[in-house]
């Protein structure tokens, strides 16, 4: 059953933003349409190609630590985290999933620079395939989404600094 999508409306401004695509090569017919997807949301919030660096890694495994060495360069404003895993008939799946997850979370937090969680986890290919089509549903798509508005959201914090830090620098002329 297909759930509603979960950002109606346009998405907002990434016009002067910049992002990295982190995309694991594994399960790559999967991935290949979720980077499409993550591409055609960033390209339809006015993202300029030139903003957008795609990092290809072997798989799902390797994404945080790429996510991470990437924010770290300070070249982006926000990563969008994509992979799939599907359960096979060993305990691997768990393993792998949880430490993407959690490698995915420690290295925005670690940074402070917001990183979207577009891995799939799925028990079959065809879970994997119902989440990678064309348009809103496909989860590279809504995993850029999520790492638009996070960017603008961070960014906005940063002006708000900014302005506090000037102001608070200011001579009180009223004195």
């Amino acid at each position: 059953m297909r759930h509603p999508d979960p950002a109606p409306g346009p998405l907002p401004s990434a016009a002067g933003l910049r992002f990295a695509i982190v995309v694991s090569r594994f399960n790559i017919a999967i991935t290949d349409k979720l980077r499409d997807g993550a591409r055609a949301a960033l390209a339809e919030a006015g993202a300029a190609a030139g903003d957008v660096e795609v990092v290809s890694v072997p798989g799902a495994f390797e994404i945080p630590q790429a996510a991470r060495a990437i924010a770290e360069t300070g070249r982006c404003d926000s990563v969008v985290c994509l992979g799939c895993v599907i359960r096979g008939a060993t305990a691997h799946f768990e393993y792998i999933a949880s430490s993407v997850a959690h490698g995915i979370q420690q290295a925005s937090g670690d940074t402070g620079v917001p990183m979207a969680f577009g891995v799939l986890t799925t028990d079959t290919w065809e879970q994997a395939e119902e989440r990678a089509v064309d348009g809103r549903e496909n989860k590279g798509w809504e995993a850029a989404a999520a790492a638009i508005e996070m960017a603008v959201i961070f960014r906005r914090m940063r002006d708000a600094d900014r302005v506090a830090s000037r102001s608070a620098s200011r001579p009180d002329v009223d004195r």
